[in-house]
């Protein structure tokens, strides 16, 4: 049996700097993953992720296109990431030995719907085809690592209040505004097998209009853990001036390819030490407090 430590990095907007890369070494986690919109299409950040010296697996969002519809700005985020990209494919990390399978690149959740920048680099896909790439990038992968869908905008079948993880909390009537594409994905990904994990960003933590906090993780009835890990701003000061520094953090127990499980999952505020300051505990497997899907 062996512990999975996942570092996760909610959508930047630009909150990337030294200091994170600093904290990375201190806290080394066996993989970082990004889950996107990282900036409005800069190439700051793609770089640094690049010359980080550990596994890493990134999706671009709906952001990183700028606001080019050419679809050259995104290409540019594409070419500088490089294999660390992984929408619409798959990248095994070997090692410490996980298969990460990227969503679909580029979407501002709501269903299904390609940007003119994303249709400009891929070309038209539908809601099928889209499903189909995950699917079999899912199929591809190693069955003895275990499997993590990585995503911009979390799937559709979440809740559709506007505090659940993928609720549209901007404009009434609240809704679900989750990817269908993705959600088709995981479920045939789950009839194939075991999909511990699904880690995306795109809906912020903080709603609009002063309504309070999102629910930032669920569980289905599979056992699939579904992770929001967008906080933003990730870079902050607490009521003491101390700097903060935000990821989520999740630790997976492999006992074999079969038998794997979410042990912990929560969101962490650092200091620049490395000190953790504030964690919000989200999942423990012993205690049966996650809320289902």
């Amino acid at each position: 049996m062996s512990i999975l430590r996942l570092a996760v990095v909610g959508d930047p907007h630009g909150a990337w700097d030294g200091s994170d890369a600093a904290l990375l070494q201190h806290l080394a986690p066996d993989v970082l993953l990004v889950v996107g919109d990282l900036s409005d299409g800069q190439p700051r950040i793609p770089a640094e992720l690049r010359r980080l010296p550990l596994p890493v697996a990134c999706i671009l969002g709906n952001h990183d296109a700028g606001k080019d519809p050419s679809g050259r700005t995104l290409e540019r985020q594409l070419d500088t990431l490089g294999e660390l990209h992984c929408g619409w494919g798959l990248r095994q990390l070997v090692p410490p030995g996980l298969a990460v399978v990227g969503a679909r690149p580029g979407t501002a959740g709501g269903g299904f719907h390609l940007s003119r920048a994303v249709r400009a680099v891929f070309g038209p896909v539908t809601l099928e085809e889209s499903a189909e790439r995950i699917t079999a990038a899912a199929r591809a992968a190693d069955p003895a690592l275990p499997l993590v869908l990585l995503a911009h905008c979390g799937p559709a079948g979440l809740g559709s209040a506007a505090g659940d993880p993928c609720g549209r909390d901007w404009k009434n009537p609240a809704c679900d505004w989750g990817d269908q594409d993705l959600a088709l994905a995981v479920r045939r990904i789950q009839a194939q097998r075991p999909l511990p994990l699904v880690v995306f960003g795109h809906m912020h933590h903080q709603l609009r209009r002063g309504s309070g906090q999102r629910r930032s993780l669920c569980v289905d009835r599979a056992g699939t853990v579904y992770l929001n890990a967008a906080s933003v701003p990730r870079h902050g000061r607490d009521p003491a001036g101390r700097e903060l520094r935000h990821f989520s953090w999740v630790e997976l127990e492999v006992a074999d390819p079969q038998a794997v499980r979410v042990l912990h999952a929560s969101h962490r505020w650092y200091g620049l030490n490395g000190r953790l300051l504030y964690e919000e505990s989200l999942h423990r497997c012993s205690l049966a407090t996650s809320l289902p899907c």
